[in-house]
């Protein structure tokens, strides 16, 4: 292979599609250049069965970064060039999904000045479309345009057709009067005419310019090219780096498509693991510069590209700070045959040699940024590869004249709009790698990327380190896209102030500060039985009203009074080893921002810990967060006026399944997207992590902790939070009450002090375990969310929001929802005698099972109308959800 497509790697004399080209007679001719760029692999296609595998794209083949935006970039600067320094600034690029959108970002710098934006399968809500067309041999064909700015594709920017300027905060942009399309193979030109005829017919331009790596049309091709710039009256012009065809023999589809099958009936579905044991996965915190786009789904300016380039330099570092510190893995067996030599298995617990950035189907462009800097920041202490899942099928066959030699299939983790599919990932399985660093945005950071099948596990199999870095998925809005000078952030005139105790809460005053407005008399109670039948019916969200607050038996206040003096300990311990590895990770000076009302007291415990063990008085406020509804974002602006974001650190008591875990980090990327201050770091400090949802805990053991056993009454007298139209403005915190006359039944004072009592009995027990978590590997493994699904599905559920693992949501089941059952771990012991005596008082059933993660899971009625309670008010006891016509329904 030449050095400009593949750099020192122009080894093989084996051309990459001599496979196809011997079995099929398909044949590649064209400049001296081409086999350099591409290669031939087979595909499950009906309309086309051979596939152009690009050496430079990054998409298939992992290439050095550098060469992938090297190919791009001097394309773009061919175009400037052709058209002027003047024209090119006027230019508008557009490139196509999925293979093409770093290309055409690329293409985009090497013009400099010129915006972007890249066609998507991704619809977005809110966005309006505005134009779309469709790609003919694809097996996925239909293109989305939904840029931020419409204007950016109607030939100019800033003003409309009256003359009156646009006041939205979007940057003007100059007249496009050239459109830049680009592709990574021109091969019969239908999808570029398809896109110019689309779009010509509502915004005539005089010039298109025509970008592709490679030119592979027949001279038919060619003529009607000529031919439709003639018809449309403009003048198109094509640049490209490699030019020639390709001859396919009579009947090669159906050949082709003969020979996929027989090879998918020999080899795997998906490459098997070729590491002795699974790589550990760690997230690594980017810190992505606020209010700049993931990619050019949305439009990418100047302005985006002067304030990325500026941060790059640290992100990598961040990235190779990770690479550096990687836990080490299993080491291979000594007793186990060595792989071939061109499918070395990566060693384990030394510095990363070879590592793969790979990036996420329609985003390339950011993990190939990325890569690039992570290029320069390790410079020759490590070779860097990049390319990126895709969602097209292709043949994989080891073989060294063959372009896809390896396949790792796993499932879609966006939740694509046209449903569930496979993905893949190709020749990452066996070429080596000693780490990979995978790169998605945050709609796709979801529970299947993290799933035992999925993508993360899938690399795991065939690295030494894998590391996640999430980038914020971007989402049009109101607010101004950043310049390369910020524009001053507009606040409210004077923003609420937090309420403090005795006046809102028992808590004293300088425990912490509630990020709340009082409701304190504002009627939100309702019968519990109501809630639930307007939250699963639609008709209201579980936030606009309160249950009514539980008044515990005497039988149940003496069983949270035994089992605080049983479990103060283990409590006292987790809370030290969450605080000291806060201040370890954090600094010595953390703002604890609790999610009321369940973080709330374990915040001030760990508030307590700070100043017991170490003399520091930290800042400390509760929050609202809402499910479906996202973070108080009044509140966020509050806290950034009054300190660093960076020193936030968001607190709560304990994990389940991780919905509020993800709900936090949607929340903090939507309100950096919508203009808010930059900085939040999104994770999330636990007492307990039964769900394995987060890297800051104190246990990951699932065991009673006491305020779980109560509502207001061990919470500073607080309800939960509110959050209504009606009730709360844009500039208001989310609600809560303050229950005053519940004093003579409080208990959060003496819940704090017995805990903090035992401080001093488990310090050294506490300095051992912080240095030991410290030392381990923390990623999150969501291991509970695959138990909920299975659960949600065994017991005919179909909705993991009924779902809820551990002993704290179980409790809250029983204490705030309908529930339907209880599914108790077999021998679980004392820390379940409150959730069967909440049962027993109710009449929900427990049910022994043998194989849970968790000490307890409850579920809530499914289906829940006021029909599924008996006249006593008491859940329905037996096997099957009750609808309003009283019969069972079949199944669920």
């Amino acid at each position: 292979m030449s050095e400009r497509a593949t750099g020192e790697e122009a080894v093989d004399v084996v051309w990459s599609g001599d496979w196809v080209a011997e079995r099929l007679g398909i044949a590649l001719e064209g400049d001296g250049e081409l086999r350099d760029l591409l290669g031939l692999a087979l595909r499950r296609n009906p309309k086309r069965a051979h596939l152009l595998v690009s050496t430079v794209l990054g998409k298939h083949v992992p290439q050095r970064p550098s060469i992938v935006h090297g190919a791009g970039y001097e394309l773009g600067e061919r175009v400037r060039a052709l058209l002027g320094p003047q024209e090119a600034r006027r230019a508008v690029v557009l490139g196509y999904a999925e293979t093409a959108t770093g290309l055409g970002h690329a293409v985009a710098d090497g013009l400099r000045d010129a915006p972007y934006l890249h066609s998507t399968r991704r619809p977005v809500a809110g966005v309006e479309q505005a134009g779309g067309f469709e790609e003919s041999h694809s097996h996925a064909t239909s293109h989305l345009l939904l840029p931020e700015d419409r204007d950016l594709l109607a030939g100019g920017s800033g003003a409309d057709a009256s003359g009156v300027p646009d006041v939205s905060g979007v940057p003007d942009l100059p007249d496009a009067s050239t459109l830049v399309l680009v592709d990574d193979e021109f091969s019969t030109g239908n999808t570029v005419l398809n896109t110019i005829r689309a779009l010509h017919a509502l915004h005539p331009r005089e010039r298109y310019v025509i970008v592709a790596l490679v030119d592979m049309r027949s001279a038919g091709d060619r003529d009607r090219l000529t031919a439709f710039a003639t018809e449309i009256g403009a003048r198109v012009d094509l640049v490209t780096r490699g030019t020639g065809t390709v001859t396919l023999p009579d009947g090669v589809l159906e050949r082709g498509q003969a020979l996929v099958a027989e090879q998918e009936a020999r080899n795997p579905v998906s490459a098997p693991p070729s590491v002795p044991a699974p790589a550990p996965v760690t997230r690594v915190e980017l810190h992505w510069p606020a209010g700049v786009p993931d990619g050019g789904r949305h439009g990418f300016t100047p302005a985006h590209r002067a304030a990325l380039e500026a941060a790059l330099p640290a992100m990598a570092d961040r990235i190779a700070a990770a690479l550096d510190s990687g836990t080490p893995g299993a080491a291979p067996d000594s007793g186990t045959p060595g792989p071939a030599p061109d499918s070395g298995a990566p060693g384990r617990g030394r510095t990363p040699r070879r590592v793969l950035v790979l990036g996420f189907e329609e985003l390339m462009y950011a993990p190939l940024r990325l890569g690039t800097a992570l290029e320069e920041a390790l410079g020759a202490d490590a070779e860097v590869r990049y390319s990126t899942t895709t969602r097209s099928p292709v043949l994989a066959v080891d073989d060294p004249g063959y372009a896809i030699r390896t396949r790792l299939v796993f499932p879609a983790h966006d939740d694509p709009a046209d449903g569930p599919g496979d993905r893949y990932a190709y020749n990452v399985a066996g070429a080596g790698f000693d780490a990979v660093v995978a790169v998605v945005d945050s709609t796709a950071d979801t529970p299947e990327l993290h799933a035992p099948e999925g993508l993360l596990a899938r690399l795991a199999e065939h690295t030494g380190q894998v590391l996640l870095a999430v980038v914020p998925s971007y989402v049009p809005g109101p607010a101004p896209v950043p310049r390369t000078e910020p524009a001053p952030r507009q606040e409210p005139a004077v923003l609420p102030e937090p309420l403090r105790g005795p006046d809102f809460s028992s808590y004293a005053p300088d425990e912490v500060g509630w990020l709340l407005q009082d409701l304190s008399d504002t009627e939100l109670e309702a019968p519990t039985e109501e809630r639930e039948e307007a939250i699963q019916s639609g008709g209201a969200h579980y936030a606009e009203s309160l249950p009514v607050e539980y008044q515990p038996s005497p039988a149940y206040q003496a069983l949270f009074t035994a089992a605080l003096e049983t479990s103060a300990a283990r409590i006292a311990r987790a809370v030290g080893t969450v605080t000291e590895t806060v201040l370890a990770e954090r600094g010595p000076r953390p703002v604890l921002v609790s999610l009321a009302r369940a973080g709330t007291p374990v915040g001030v415990l760990m508030r307590r810990w700070a100043q017991h063990r170490h003399g520091l008085d930290l800042p400390h406020y509760a929050i609202s967060i809402v499910r479906g509804r996202g973070i108080d974002a009044t509140a966020l602006r509050w806290l950034a006026a009054h300190h660093d974001p960076a020193d936030v650190v968001f607190v709560d008591g304990w994990t389940g399944k991780g919905a509020i875990t993800r709900e936090l980090a949607e929340a903090i990327d939507a309100f950096e997207a919508s203009g808010g201050p930059a900085g939040f770091d999104p994770a999330i400090a636990v007492l307990a992590d039964p769900g394995g949802c987060v890297r800051t805990f104190g246990t990951r053991e699932d065991f009673l902790i006491p305020s779980a056993c109560l509502n207001s009454t061990v919470s500073g007298l607080i309800s939960r939070t509110v959050l209504r139209a009606d009730l709360v403005g844009p500039n208001d915190f989310h609600g809560g009450k303050f229950y005053r006359e519940l004093a003579a039944s409080d208990v959060s004072g003496h819940f704090l002090d017995t805990v903090a009592a035992r401080f001093d009995d488990v310090a050294a027990e506490v300095d051992n375990a912080t240095k030991e978590l410290l030392a381990a590997d923390r990623a999150p493994t969501w291991e509970g969310w695959a138990a909920v699904e299975r659960i949600s599905e065994e017991y005919g559920i179909h909705d993991v929001n009924l779902v809820k693992p551990g002993v704290g949501e179980t409790t809250r089941v029983l204490l705030r929802r309908v529930p339907w059952k209880i599914l108790a771990r077999r021998g679980a012991g004392a820390d379940l005698e409150h959730i069967r005596l909440l049962a027993e008082q109710r009449g929900v059933p427990v049910e022994e099972v043998g194989d849970l993660p968790y000490s307890c899971v409850g579920l809530i009625h499914p289906r829940f109308t006021r029909g599924a309670t008996g006249a006593d008010g008491k859940a329905v006891a037996g096997g099957s959800p009750v609808p309003a016509d009283g019969e069972a329904v079949e199944g669920a």
